[in-house]
């Protein structure tokens, strides 16, 4: 049985990730975590592990590469979208993907690695900046801003008492937004939305920078 370890800041991609992995028969999820301290006691506690680990989490790369080797892991780093992948490769992670990979391509990264390959970059995240995304477009351009900062609010992890107090509203009218942009995407709840988004870059673009103005505006 593989033991995959996942840390990320985003508890619903978190879920997600876990959702695709969970697939595969000789995988097992031992350890979910979203922040540093947790991690590296995981990862002293169940030694011989994988770790996917994203950059949303402001490691020091080189760091963490160090513990993972002294506890004979191996780890995966997800970057966000927009990052380039080659520095960390170049800091010794033992594979890399986007955020926008696909379930496939993130299972076949997962097994290169496993089995001892250094440096594996997930298929398609080489050309992810440079790709079309005519969905993700279509998508975008048919979200008002107030449902793409509710977008941004969900791939965040916040329930919609949360939303509705950062958005200074009520919960039913998250509700009623929510409704609309499910009807828009063509998912049926919070976490394929946020997978859904996640995996279409020019949505996942518009939702962070939807995003960093809520914050800014807070």
């Amino acid at each position: 049985m593989n033991k995959i370890i996942l840390a990320d800041n985003q508890a619903i991609f978190r879920a997600g990730t876990a959702k695709i992995l969970a697939i595969e028969d000789d995988f097992r999820i031992i350890a979910q975590c979203g922040d540093p301290v947790r991690l590296f006691q995981v990862l002293e506690t169940f030694r011989g592990a994988t770790l996917l680990f994203s950059t949303s989490m402001k490691l020091n790369t080189l760091q963490v590469m160090a513990r993972v080797r002294s506890t004979g892991s191996r780890a995966i780093v997800i970057a966000e979208n927009h990052e380039p992948i080659q520095p960390l490769i170049a800091d010794g992670v033992n594979g890399a993907v986007h955020r926008s990979v696909t379930g496939p391509s993130l299972i076949e990264c997962v097994r290169r690695v496993i089995q001892g390959e250094r440096g594996v970059i997930a298929n398609g995240c080489q050309g992810t900046v440079h790709e079309e995304d005519p969905v993700g477009a279509r998508v975008r351009d048919r979200l008002t801003p107030k449902e793409m900062k509710i977008v941004a609010l969900i791939i965040q992890g916040c329930k919609n008492k949360e939303i509705a107090l950062r958005l200074v509203t009520t919960e039913q009218v998250v509700k009623n937004y929510l409704r609309s942009i499910y009807d828009k995407t063509g998912v049926s709840d919070r976490l394929e939305l946020a997978l859904f988004t996640i995996h279409h870059r020019m949505l996942a673009e518009a939702a962070i920078a939807a995003g960093d103005l809520l914050a800014q505006a807070n």
